[in-house]
């Protein structure tokens, strides 16, 4: 097992400078003759200490059940060159695109009725060191896969490193069934033998998913 540690910080994912809504770089001028203004964008922070996790949401990223991928999500609907006092965009699109996280309401009825939204959820639980672990790459994340990875006692947050990555299917247009996954006897098996109270799944080192354990 390889294992590396992280701080994870759960940032918003980065909206892609191609879309009509999001100005190009050289339309990021704050002044005249600001040509030559860039945005920054980082993803490791405090010299190493924090990593930006997120993946760029593009219009071609895998939607959920789509062949399509997510297309036009970001409108510009007022725009400072026609004469608005400032750029006002709007954006649609679901709540499970790229890097998210996942509320208690999402696979458990009872916590949605209740209104367990993602605001309900412990943001010291969601930011902390975390521990990258190299999953096998030919089987869910099982009771058996879980023990053979001897994560020891007093790890919290756990990243997934499976054979997703190695296909990039987070780069990939249409959505994949086949995609790694946890099965109920891995979870349980986590459950009951860890104190891991955060799980994600990573493609090419960037998460994809996270779902805090409500237990």
């Amino acid at each position: 097992m390889k294992a590396l540690l992280f701080f994870l910080c759960l940032l918003f994912p980065f909206i892609t400078a191609s879309s009509v809504a999001y100005p190009s770089v050289l339309d990021c001028s704050l002044s005249d003759g600001g040509e030559g203004l860039q945005p920054l964008r980082r993803e490791t922070y405090g010299s190493g200490r924090i990593f930006d996790i997120s993946h760029r949401i593009t219009s071609e990223m895998p939607a959920w059940e789509s062949k399509d991928g997510l297309g036009q999500y970001l409108w510009l609907r007022a725009s400072m060159k026609n004469g608005s006092i400032a750029n006002f965009s709007e954006m649609k699109l679901p709540a499970h695109m790229g890097t998210h996280l996942d509320a208690p309401g999402h696979v458990f009825d009872h916590y949605f009725e209740a209104g367990f939204d993602v605001d309900t959820l412990d943001l010291e639980v969601l930011n902390g060191p975390a521990l990258l672990v190299d999953v096998r790459r030919d089987k869910n994340i099982t009771a058996e896969v879980m023990k053979s990875l001897h994560i020891p006692k007093g790890i919290r947050r756990v990243l997934f490193r499976t054979l997703n990555t190695d296909r990039r299917l987070m780069y990939k247009k249409e959505f994949d069934t086949s995609y790694v996954g946890f099965m109920k006897d891995g979870a349980q098996w986590l459950v009951d033998n860890t104190d891991i109270k955060l799980v994600g799944k990573l493609q090419e080192l960037i998460i994809c998913l996270l779902l805090p354990m409500t237990i």
